[in-house]
């Protein structure tokens, strides 16, 4: 496929870089799954130092996440497993476009998260209100709505019979 994008090579090493709009990121390793030249699949294992419960999933040493970017679209979509394969869930963050270069992927977030449970029974909005606070609607209102489509967008696709077949897993 040609492209004008760099495409990360399957098996490589780079770094995950995600940022929030109102302060600096955080980065992490990871290994390149496959890249397209659009969509972008690396491997992690939980970076955080400590576990972290969320009420409604907790993310813990050992789990791997498999996180899909998009130089196009305004999400990203992490597959979380534990470390025996089992199946958590998806994490969807609200973002700009993916950045990526031969090094990594910088992931800009903006504040709207979907949570979809594996059974996909459970598919909750999250920080709206984080996003409300951000003030993106007052300075950046194409990125807002941009933003807000987007998180449409992933609940009716999860809502629809789930998020595989937006991840090329699949029916």
């Amino acid at each position: 496929m040609s492209t004008s994008h760099p495409v990360l090579q399957a098996g490589g090493d780079v770094t995950v870089t995600l940022v929030k709009e109102s302060r600096s990121g955080i980065g992490y390793p990871a290994v390149v799954v496959r890249d397209d030249g659009t969509h972008a699949v690396v491997r992690a294992p939980w970076a955080a130092p400590a576990d972290r419960d969320f009420g409604f999933v907790r993310f813990e040493r050992g789990d791997v996440f498999t996180e899909h970017y998009w130089r196009d679209r305004w999400y990203a979509v992490k597959e979380v497993r534990t470390a025996d394969g089992t199946l958590k869930g998806w994490y969807c963050d609200i973002t700009r476009p993916a950045q990526i270069t031969p090094d990594g992927v910088v992931s800009t977030d903006l504040h709207l998260d979907l949570w979809v449970s594996a059974d996909g029974a459970t598919v909750l909005r999250l920080d709206e209100d984080e996003f409300e606070e951000s003030g993106l609607e007052s300075h950046d209102p194409p990125a807002a709505a941009r933003a807000r489509a987007a998180l449409d967008e992933l609940e009716r696709v999860a809502l629809a019979g789930g998020l595989t077949g937006l991840l090329g897993q699949g029916p």
